[in-house]
């Protein structure tokens, strides 16, 4: 439980900490900042106390531009700093495991990005030593969030879909479809872990279990695409960099990744099936991160492409029949938090903001409203299993998490791995 300090005005100031200031620290920060504006009834008032970050130039940032009282190069100093309330943890999967857990140590709730370990294990260390804490934990899992997700959701738990037949979610990015774009760190397996497999249909796996519902056994493949790639010093550049006539070195996760997958039966699932995929390497979508759910009274499609519409189809026939365009409305998720009616549109940086209060809101104790590191610990096992089915070609079951819910009820049965 933290313990919020009143502010001049009556709302309760929370110290927040940063560890790593590039791009998702930037927006972990402007996301805290515009809780008291988007969400004001929460009564908090998110105060910048401590940023590092490795490169000195970064830290620097954190303090004269972002506007963190204090800034350091060594993490360990933020987990110290007793004026830290919550910690938002944007730093490279590699480090992932070992600042959560201090984190999770020293006392303080973490915001943490995905994936939160290299794999299954790493993740699973950090959700014990979460819960062995008792913090409070968010993952970054912020397309839940987009408003045509939301209603997606409520259209599956609803029955208004009917039973759902089967899914189609794929995460197509083309940040690595230049073959000379730099080996960053994302490209070798000792700071990554997996390649698409984490980076991106941790995401798929996310979104689907929570619109749908927990993925019960996998069947899939991994490939590499773009086998060498010119190689990037680590902390000069980004994955974005194109290097010409660079010395050349081995790729050494994967590019593309692709799964056949079944639900556990739930009360509109029994016997749902779906695909999933993924691409780094694909030319032409950008960040082509998409669901279809088909069931036997309608179906509804998204992509964070066109992220203020949703594609839907309700009933079987009649004058109307197919699809429909559906702008997205203060009938959907938290939109009206953001724009005043349809055709105003919400943008990536809204869905952080999201995602912030569903974080801060759970501080209070009650029942968590976004990804916890216990749903990051179930989508790695998913990962996992399809990791294992790439190997031998074989189907392989989901080992589910104790205190995974995607804000459903826990499962009955549980195993830990």
């Amino acid at each position: 439980m933290v313990n919020h300090h009143p502010s001049d005005d009556g709302a309760a100031t929370l110290g927040v900490g940063l560890i790593s200031v590039g791009w998702m620290g930037k927006l972990h920060t402007r996301a805290y900042q515009s809780i008291p504006v988007v969400y004001p009834e929460l009564g908090l008032r998110p105060r910048l106390v401590h940023a590092a970050d490795t490169a000195p130039d970064r830290a620097r940032y954190a303090r004269d531009v972002l506007g963190y009282a204090r800034a350091s190069t060594d993490y360990r100093e933020v987990l110290a700093d007793p004026e830290v309330d919550v910690v938002s943890i944007c730093g490279p999967n590699h480090v992932h495991r070992e600042i959560a857990i201090a984190a999770a140590e020293a006392g303080k709730p973490f915001w943490i990005e995905k994936p939160v370990g290299r794999d299954a294990t790493e993740t699973a260390d950090v959700a014990a030593a979460a819960r062995a804490a008792g913090v409070e934990t968010a993952v970054g899992y912020n397309y839940r969030g987009a408003p045509a997700v939301e209603r997606i959701r409520e259209l599956v738990a609803d029955g208004t879909l009917g039973r759902i037949t089967n899914i189609r979610s794929v995460f197509y990015c083309g940040y690595a479809a230049e073959p000379n774009g730099a080996l960053s760190w994302r490209f070798r397996r000792e700071f990554a872990g997996s390649g698409a497999l984490g980076d991106l249909l941790s995401h798929v796996v996310d979104l689907v279990q929570y619109v749908v519902g927990p993925i019960s056994e996998a069947s899939s493949l991994l490939s590499t695409v773009h086998a060498e790639r010119p190689i990037l010093p680590m902390g000069s550049g980004t994955h974005f960099a194109v290097i010409e006539d660079g010395e050349m070195a081995p790729v050494e996760n994967d590019d593309h990744v692709a799964a056949l997958v079944r639900f556990a039966d739930g009360p509109h699932t029994t016997g749902a099936v779906g695909t999933v995929e993924a691409s780094r390497v694909i030319v032409g979508p950008q960040c082509g991160l998409g669901i279809e759910v088909y069931g036997t009274n309608g179906s509804a499609s998204w992509n964070f492409e066109q992220l203020n519409e949703l594609r839907l189809c309700l009933g079987r026939g009649g004058p109307d029949v197919g699809y429909t365009t559906v702008l997205a409305n203060a009938s959907m998720g938290d939109y009206a938090r953001f724009q005043p009616g349809p055709a105003n549109s919400m943008g990536f940086d809204d869905l952080k903001v999201i995602e912030a209060k569903k974080f801060l809101t759970s501080l209070g104790g009650g029942a968590p409203l976004g990804a916890t590191i216990h749903d990051a610990h179930q989508d790695a096992q998913v990962l996992a299993a399809v990791a294992a089915s790439a190997e031998d070609g074989r189907w392989h079951p989901v080992t589910t998490v104790q205190d995974a819910t995607y804000g459903r009820q826990p499962h009955a049965e549980a195993t830990h791995a």
